[in-house]
């Protein structure tokens, strides 16, 4: 991981959570978009000591709950679970 990943991952989560909208529109998974900033905390936390994991996890409990309640599943998406549940998921009606 490069320098500053986690702060600039949650920072993306952090801007896109903000906004007034109940869904999420497709330009918040653009490249690089959520997607990938939910891969690198997904990385990061294996690459952490148990006290920052528990500290990130913390975090990533929230975002999910977030970005699962902004979201939608989507069935075609389903292959990509492989990936990460959060690429399942539809980004707009």
């Amino acid at each position: 991981m490069w320098p500053n990943a986690v702060a600039n991952a949650l920072s993306c989560f952090e801007r896109a959570f903000n906004g007034p909208e109940r869904y999420l529109d497709a330009s918040e998974f653009e490249s690089p978009g959520l997607g990938d900033a939910r891969d690198d905390l997904d990385w990061a936390m294996r690459q952490l000591p148990p006290g920052a994991q528990r500290d990130l996890g913390r975090l990533i409990t929230r975002i999910d709950e977030e970005l699962e309640r902004r979201t939608l599943p989507d069935p075609k998406r389903v292959e990509l679970a492989s990936f990460g549940w959060w690429w399942t998921r539809t980004r707009e009606l």
